[in-house]
């Protein structure tokens, strides 16, 4: 969302760029738009609110993305040269476009439009149908302004939630609050009309569903506990990233989110299907189990998946093993920080100093253990795991679901994806079996999202160059090509690769729009293709600050590259 240019935006993609991005997705033959999350971020005020993944709020919309002039906001000579100025940044600057924005919206609101608005019968309705999550997300997010944190924890009122009392923080904060369920009406309103705006004119809108719940948010303050808060979310090792990723995030307490047949998760799909016709479920693993690092820990190394089967200290001894042996990383096994005595086989265990110590015969002992732990052992059981969450889940909504099922996948998970009618996505530089070095998309099922990359990898143009020895095999395994492969990623190899996708029998190809521009010499960003890229998994506090170069006025001005675009489509058997 934050990535698109228009004529209208104001140093930022928003809400009424959607409009824009229908007209052109119309033009060039395409009838569906991916959107990553667009929730509320707002921590720090900061640069590092930029994560989209890291809500403060899991129901509330982000401010950034409203439009001032559709609030109201009159489009003097001040604010002219402020859009000006940020329209002329290449990339978002992220604290100079929320601060100005929010200066402005503060302004609108003290003036007779907000108090007008706030009278409205409609406003009243929005926050009548949205009491249970917006009253304490305003006072939240007041609070976080007052203390300067997001971290309720070290609040000096308020730390604990209380409905009682949060009711009267807002009475004598009545303004303050009021403000920021002001913006959520807003918000509600501009979505609501680019999602019509989409449906009239026959194209569908997939929206994100973040795994995790930041541990700073109004979710963690408000339902403490559903979540384990002493504990983080992450991932194991992967083509990302070497020793893992630690989100942050505090995982899921299922169990006490059972008592009330998963009301939390209910609510939350529930205000999605209020703007998306599909979703993609980011991680979907993580409803099988989750990665999960104790708080003392900053490597996804020292993770260990969440339910699962640990070893008996005892076990591992009569085995051979010394499960408590080294120090630090360099150990062979985690014990389990809730049920002590019992161990995890540590990710990556063969990679550390202690495997290597190790007589042979223990070693090939401990990577028959480690393989079986990792691939066999939990297979009905996390299966039973996802089977008790997922159908009420789904049941919930309407909604088309798309399950991000990359990484490390048990054995479990195609048969679950395939029962409850998710489709899964493939990205052909990250094939599902481990045997390939490429996907082949002619060989894809047709419950699937294809795609050529994520949020999450580099661009086709910058993956290209970022291996040659790979781009070669590609260029002569894949594409078919004789001889070398051409240094960059011309414009005939991109069509290539394109056209492989949209001849995949996947129900769905949705490709990054960089991808889509990178057909067309002309229009392809003419710098460094790295530029393009939207995220870095492997930096812990990547700035998301990605935005198009040209305006989606423009490319649906060109008629040109729409005429390839869609020949490309109905080329594949994919025309609108």
């Amino acid at each position: 969302m934050f990535s698109l240019r228009s004529e209208d935006s104001f140093g930022v993609g928003e809400f009424n760029d959607i409009k824009h991005l229908v007209d052109w997705a119309v033009k060039a033959g395409q009838n569906v738009i991916q959107l990553l999350p667009i929730n509320d971020t707002t921590m720090t005020h900061t640069w590092q609110d930029s994560y989209p993944y890291n809500a403060v709020s899991s129901f509330a919309l982000h401010p950034q993305f409203i439009h001032l002039p559709a609030a109201g906001v009159r489009q003097d000579a001040a604010y002219k040269a402020k859009k000006q100025e940020l329209e002329a940044l290449a990339a978002i600057d992220y604290e100079a476009v929320n601060s100005a924005k929010l200066e402005l919206l503060r302004k609108l609101y003290n003036g007779a439009k907000g108090k007008a608005t706030l009278a409205s019968d409609a406003y009243k309705a929005f926050a009548d149908a949205n009491a249970e999550w917006l009253l304490p997300y305003a006072v939240f997010s007041v609070l976080r302004d007052i203390h300067g944190t997001p971290d309720f924890q070290t609040w000096k009122q308020l730390s604990t939630y209380s409905a009682k009392k949060v009711q009267a923080f807002a009475d004598e904060h009545a303004q303050e609050v009021g403000f920021y369920c002001y913006l959520q009406f807003l918000l509600d309103r501009q979505l609501r009309e680019a999602v019509d705006y989409a449906h009239l004119h026959g194209v569908a809108i997939k929206g994100d569903l973040p795994i995790g719940v930041s541990r700073h948010s109004a979710d963690a303050w408000q339902h403490a506990h559903l979540f384990h808060l002493d504990s983080q979310a992450g991932a194991p090792p992967d083509a990302f990233a070497e020793d893992g990723q630690n989100w942050g995030f505090p995982t899921y307490n299922w169990e006490e989110m059972a008592k009330d047949n998963y009301a939390w998760w209910k609510a939350r799909m529930g205000k999605m299907a209020q703007y998306f016709d599909a979703f993609r479920i980011d991680h979907i693993l993580g409803f099988f189990r989750i990665w999960e690092i104790p708080s003392q820990y900053k490597s996804g190394l020292m993770g260990h998946f969440n339910p699962a089967l640990p070893y008996a200290e005892q076990e591992l001894r009569d085995m051979g093993f010394d499960p408590r042996a080294g120090e630090g990383t360099d150990v062979l096994f985690v014990e389990d920080p809730r049920k002590q005595g019992y161990f995890h086989p540590r990710i990556t265990g063969q990679k550390t100093a202690q495997y290597g110590y190790l007589p042979q015969w223990l070693k090939d002992r401990y990577n028959q253990l480690y393989n079986d732990f990792f691939w066999r052992r939990h297979n009905d059981f996390w299966r039973e795991s996802a089977m008790r969450k997922l159908p009420a889940l789904l049941r919930s909504t309407g909604m088309l679901s798309c399950g991000e099922d990359l990484g490390m996948i048990p054995g479990c998970v195609p048969s679950v994806m395939d029962e409850l009618n998710i489709l899964s996505l493939e990205i052909q530089r990250m094939p599902k079996d481990p045997k390939d070095t490429f996907g082949y998309p002619g060989g894809y099922p047709y419950w699937c999202v294809c795609a050529t990359g994520t949020h999450d990898t580099s661009p086709l143009r910058a993956w290209w160059e970022e291996d040659r020895g790979l781009t070669q095999r590609y260029y002569n395994e894949v594409l078919g090509c004789e001889g070398d492969a051409p240094y960059f990623c011309e414009p005939w190899v991109v069509d290539l690769i394109i056209a492989q996708h949209m001849h995949s029998p996947a129900m769905l190809a949705i490709l990054p729009l960089q991808d889509w521009l990178a057909m067309d010499g002309e229009v392809r960003y003419p710098g460094n293709p790295s530029d393009e890229r939207i995220n870095v998994p492997a930096i812990p506090r990547y700035y998301w600050r990605y935005r198009m170069h040209c305006t989606l006025e423009s490319l649906e001005a060109n008629d040109a590259l729409n005429a390839h675009i869609k020949a490309q489509i109905a080329a594949g058997g994919r025309g609108r």
